[in-house]
């Protein structure tokens, strides 16, 4: 046996941690949030496997830590194993971005609130910085990786199909969804190819936040429950979809929709998401139900000790030292909001210790009744029997008591007087079983057991569990659970509607009746006195708008009165045309039958090839065509395409005249367009290291440049720095007489640009002797000037009109020639049809 090289177990243990592009994006996420960004923009391209860029506005990385910011096993989160169990970060093993570098290349440009200017540095595989230079970014990270995987071909090649990156870039955005609706302060951003896939704005609650994730209408379908335990510490909350809403809009065959959190960080937690699946399930019911996963949000809370997180590389699995609790709890919660029949009320607690009884509703509506009846020994209380008869009270005592409990809360109990002496035979279960209650009789509820007989036999033990879960007390009947109180509230009959006529039922509609000025008074008024007293009845609502009504001024008195009588005027002009219409004729017409559509016929045409080229010989002979065009003639134009078919010699062509629009703008904007820029706050010198070559000093200083200031500063004003984004000025030296140039400006609009391209336009003016703005342009420069004429061009018309054609065809001919056959994209301008025969024997041939 012979120990693994180094370069070895760094990319075996890499790829482990590393495994994907989604992987790559939660770390660098993760590491963005634990250094307190409030805005994260995600960028890739190529699904991330040419670019990955994480941009924050967190803190940045100290300039002592940037040469072990990418070491393995160095982090600023933990100090020793016993951190973990005060873990309040996402991120802990110091691993994350020294495997990404052994998969890729990675540049880091990071400024704090004390730098000055920003800095980027460049990585190696092994995480050890090899560059530095100054760059012109804010404050926070950037993180750009570069290649992933190009020393791993065979993970590389899994992504070759268009199916699984696209799977991947769904993966992303659901982990950033993830993040968006934990956080809800957080702004997201993510984009792919310049695309904006999805954007996430600051939010002030996590409903807000889901409604950027799942969508207004989701999220209006849902209500949100919080359960809080102190043994063990357990704190559940979210939104869950609310009872009886629509089982296809709410769930999925997939969890992409369910997001769990533990602690604020997502997991996937199996359990958690089969006890949701089957709760689910079983309220919606039906074939397939539980097989589908709710759409919905749940945070668990509980301490950090009590969860270990360092279980996978990708830490999306936990494990919870209290999981059986945690489970418990989460059953509890969803069988209240899903099945709140089976669980029952909350404990009620009895006047008398003693004994619990329950209270009939249906006795509070007898005023005369003074409690439960009494009955035979052997007879067993039902609630119809215990209506059947009330006895009347012994003594005012009673009397007031019964008066007294007939008309309390559903919340108290009965209290019967010694005289009146019943028996109960219930069935009460407690934690060890059932325990059956005969022959108990009042007076041994008031006045305690007789002696000789066991209290036990009077107040059986019931657990709270057991009670607060509905199983407290069972019918001996049937066995159910009988619920341990039932409110009965008298629901008023409504009131019919008035019976319209056919004048009403015209069109479909109803007149609206008029309203009265207080009416209208009223109807405005009633949301506002509602938000201020929101425990306040309907009758209380009503009260405070009569007042209002009465201490309402002269003249906002008489605006409600001027409305009612223009709303009675309309009453009136719809009732007087409804009134005259001719119903008889309305009604008795027959329904309206829809015609066939005519049938499409054909009609032969002749034809002859003979006849179309003599055509064509006219047409060419009669027209000039203009030498601008280079011999091209317009056909026509394509209507659901947009494109022109030309004649050129004998071939018929397509042209799309928004590709040459492309090129020419291109090119006159590499020409003549001005990169705006934007003031340092600290300038960049510029030296001979920086600009890494002597000649490309002397090159620069030999520029123009403007007479110098009072100051003695001159500023550069050659249009080969000027158009590129630069604003160059020379200082005289404080030490020596030698001048000393600085970078003033730069252009803020082009990402990643810096004196890199200073150096690649001095390079161009060295070794190519360009003299001309459109030789000495960077790499970055023209891609962003492409996009712009993209960008241009598509807010062009469609539809051109033949001289808007002409003329973009006389000057691709006049400024290019022959030079370029194909757009900025690579699609030629000309896409041949056909070509016409010569003579009539010749068939013709397509392209």
């Amino acid at each position: 046996m012979k120990q693994l090289p180094a370069e070895t177990v760094r990319l075996l243990s890499s790829s482990q941690v590393i495994t994907s592009v989604v992987s790559v994006v939660k770390e660098l996420v993760e590491n963005s949030l634990d250094a307190g960004a409030s805005s994260v923009d995600v960028k890739l391209e190529n699904f991330g496997l040419d670019r990955i860029e994480v941009v924050d506005n967190g803190c940045g990385i100290k300039a002592a830590d940037a040469p072990v910011m990418a070491v393995k096993h160095y982090t600023s989160k933990i100090s020793c194993h016993s951190d973990l169990e005060r873990l309040e970060t996402y991120g802990f093993r110091g691993e994350a971005l020294g495997s990404i570098c052994a998969v890729s290349e990675v540049i880091l440009t990071t400024k704090t609130a004390d730098d000055n200017v920003s800095t980027q540095y460049t990585l190696d595989h092994n995480g050890n910085v090899t560059s530095r230079k100054p760059s012109h970014l804010g404050q926070g990270a950037t993180v750009s990786v570069f290649k992933l995987f190009k020393n791993l071909p065979v993970r590389r090649q899994f992504y070759s199909s268009s199916k699984k990156c696209k799977e991947e870039l769904r993966k992303v955005q659901e982990l950033l969804m993830a993040y968006g609706i934990i956080r809800p302060a957080l702004r997201v951003l993510l984009t792919h190819n310049k695309a904006v896939v999805w954007l996430k704005a600051k939010a002030l609650d996590h409903r807000t936040a889901l409604m950027a994730a799942l969508g207004t209408s989701t999220v209006a379908s849902m209500v949100p429950l919080q359960h809080r335990q102190e043994q063990p510490e357990i704190i559940l909350e979210g939104f869950f979809p609310k009872p009886g809403s629509n089982p296809s809009l709410m769930s999925s065959t997939t969890p992409d929709r369910t997001f769990v959190f533990i602690n604020n960080r997502p997991v996937h937690h199996r359990d958690i998401l089969k006890l949701l699946k089957r709760q689910y399930g079983a309220h919606v019911g039906g074939e397939g139900a539980p097989s589908r996963y709710p759409a919905l949000m749940l945070s668990v809370t509980v301490t950090a000790s009590a969860v270990d997180v360092n279980l996978t590389p990708d830490k999306t699995q936990v494990m919870l030292q209290c999981k059986e609790a945690v489970l418990l709890a989460l059953e509890t919660m969803l069988t209240s909001l899903y099945c709140p029949e089976s669980s029952g009320p909350p404990p009620i607690v009895p006047k008398d210790p003693k004994c619990r009884v329950e209270e009939d509703p249906v006795c509070q509506t007898a005023p005369d009744c003074p409690g439960p009846p009494a009955v035979d020994d052997t007879a067993q209380v039902t609630p119809s029997d215990r209506h059947s008869e009330c006895e009347k009270p012994v003594s005012e005592n009673t009397t007031s008591r019964s008066a007294n409990t007939s008309s309390s809360s559903s919340s108290e109990d009965w209290v019967i007087n010694s005289s009146c002496s019943f028996e109960l035979n219930l069935s009460l279960t407690g934690e060890d079983g059932i325990t059956n209650v005969t022959g108990v009789s009042e007076p041994d509820i008031v006045d305690g057991p007789k002696p000789g007989r066991d209290s036990s036999s009077c107040v059986p033990e019931v657990s709270p569990v057991s009670w607060s879960m509905g199983r407290g007390l069972l019918d001996p009947d049937t066995g159910q659970a009988v619920s341990p109180m039932r409110v009965h509230v008298s629901v008023p009959e409504p009131k019919k509607a008035a019976k319209l006529t056919a004048y009403d039922l015209i069109s479909n509609r109803t007149v609206r009746q008029p309203l009265s000025a207080s009416a209208m008074f009223e109807q405005e008024n009633r949301t506002t006195v509602q938000r201020e007293k929101p425990d306040a009845s309907e009758q209380d609502v009503s009260t405070a708008l009569e007042e209002r009504w009465k201490n309402l001024g002269v003249q906002e008195r008489k605006k409600y009165e001027e409305k009612a009588e223009k709303d009675l005027l309309r009453y009136h002009l719809q009732s007087k045309r409804a009134a005259e219409r001719v119903l008889d004729q309305l009604f008795l017409q027959p329904p309206s039958k829809k015609k066939p559509p005519p049938e499409k016929q054909s009609i032969p045409v002749a034809f002859s090839l003979a006849a179309l080229r003599q055509r064509l010989i006219r047409t060419t002979m009669g027209r000039r065509i203009d030498s601008d065009t280079g011999g091209v003639q317009l056909v026509g134009r394509l209507p659901s395409h947009s494109a022109w078919v030309i004649l050129r010699g004998s071939h018929l062509l397509l042209l799309d005249p928004s590709r040459i629009e492309e090129v020419l703008l291109f090119t006159q904007l590499l020409e003549t367009n001005i990169i705006p820029t934007r003031l340092l706050d600290a300038p960049v010198t510029l030296t001979n290291s920086v600009l890494g070559d002597p000649a490309n000093m002397r090159a620069l200083c030999s520029m123009q440049k403007d007479p110098p200031e009072l100051s003695g500063a001159a500023y550069f004003t050659d249009p080969r720095l000027v158009a590129n984004g630069f604003q160059i000025r020379q200082i005289p030296g404080p030490l020596s007489p030698e001048p000393h140039l600085e970078v003033a400006a730069m252009a803020d609009c082009i990402p990643c640009f810096g004196v890199g391209d200073l150096k690649e336009i001095l390079r161009a003016v060295v070794e190519r002797q360009a003299a001309s703005v459109k030789e000495c342009r960077p790499l970055k420069v023209c891609n962003y000037l492409e996009g712009e004429a993209v960008r241009l061009v598509r807010q062009l018309p469609l539809c051109l009109s033949q001289e808007d054609v002409r003329d973009t065809l006389s000057r691709l001919d006049r400024q290019l020639g022959t030079a370029r056959h194909t757009c900025l994209h690579g699609r030629p301008f000309f896409h041949p049809l056909a070509k016409v025969p010569e003579t009539e024997q010749d068939p013709p041939t397509s392209c």
